[in-house]
């Protein structure tokens, strides 16, 4: 009789090896398999957006450095290096466009600001614990779905001079209290235009600016606020130690895409402010004065309106950098303080 031992059937480890990792390898093919179908759902997104994003941007990048102008577009292209943002940054029209778009912003952003930070100090307070807060957000952020063409056609009626509520209804104030109210041109006059606009850009976002911080404020968890409410700190107190250093980079997005916004307005002054009017020079913002020569019929000039685009964006670039620098000052000086 043969021994247990030899029968047993002896079996190379290497073989062994390979049999445990054939299932294994099957499964991760089949995995890797599985997971090209992503790429698949993705491709139509990504080919979309590299054809109608990232192509036009450089596009314009190109074309702010030629001399191509509407009655070229099927000639050569000429190279013309720096000449079209030498001229952009020499432009004295330019700078006046830019000069009307800060101060419109301006106005707009320091009341807009200020309205959303009055309505988030009232809504976040401890002590007063506002009741309502959904409806109120909807009805501030109404604005933000109302088209700019309604928005435009709306107050360009409320505002004309003669037959505009709101002169008429200044008009009937005034005798009311025997008073004589001067019809004011609120859009063909240079200060009021500018007002007007400003005042209608507040109306309309200020709403989004209000989401924001409440936002940041509900992320400050109430047991900080409501210590320090126990401890006795009054109400500015509590705002200014507290509740601003906790909410300060919700504060920097919004300060950044309010300024990225600003500087690219454009529909209210446009719909609202024809080209023939008097005030035309004073309401014309920085992406107004690029629409006229990208599209105007008489002023067509591609090359420089691309370099009039990269010019916003360079602006835009150093301010929102310079603004980043300031609301991250004390973090930098602590990083530095550690460093030592």
């Amino acid at each position: 009789m043969r021994p247990l031992h030899s029968l047993i059937v002896k079996i190379p480890c290497g073989e062994m090896d390979m049999e445990k990792t054939k299932p294994v390898k099957k499964k991760r093919s089949k995995l890797r398999a599985y997971n090209n179908w992503g790429y698949l759902f993705v491709a139509p997104f990504v080919i979309a957006f590299l054809i109608f994003s990232v192509y036009p941007v450089l596009r314009t990048l190109y074309l702010s450095f030629t001399d191509l102008k509407l009655m070229k577009l099927n000639g050569t292209i000429n190279f013309a290096g720096l000449e079209n943002y030498k001229r952009v940054f020499t432009d004295k029209f330019f700078g006046r466009a830019l000069l009307n778009t800060i101060i419109i912003w301006g106005v707009n952003i320091v009341t807009q600001l200020g309205l959303a930070f009055l309505l988030m100090m009232v809504f976040s307070d401890v002590k007063y614990r506002m009741k309502g807060l959904p409806v109120y957000r909807l009805i501030y952020y109404l604005p933000n779905l109302i088209a700019a063409t309604s928005i435009a056609l709306l107050f360009s009626n409320l505002l004309d001079k003669n037959y505009g509520s709101i002169n008429i209804g200044l008009t009937q104030l005034f005798r009311t209290f025997g008073g004589h109210y001067k019809l004011i041109d609120w859009l063909g006059t240079k200060w009021p235009a500018r007002l007007s606009l400003s005042t209608i850009q507040t109306w309309m976002w200020f709403g989004n600016s209000f989401l924001m911080l409440m936002a940041g404020v509900q992320g400050v968890s109430r047991d900080y606020l409501e210590a320090a409410s126990i401890d006795g700190a009054g109400r500015w107190t509590i705002f200014g130690k507290i509740t601003l250093p906790l909410i300060k980079p919700i504060m920097m997005y919004v300060a950044i895409t309010s300024l990225i916004g600003g500087l690219q307005l454009f529909d209210m002054p446009y719909l609202m402010i024809g080209d023939t009017s008097q005030t035309y020079k004073h309401t014309q913002t920085a992406m107004m004065y690029l629409y006229r020569f990208a599209f105007g019929a008489k002023t067509t000039q591609v090359a420089y309106a691309s370099s009039v685009a990269y010019s916003l964006f360079l602006i835009i670039l150093v301010v929102s950098v310079i603004q980043y620098r300031l609301f991250n000052r004390d973090t930098e000086k602590r990083r530095h303080r550690d460093r030592r």
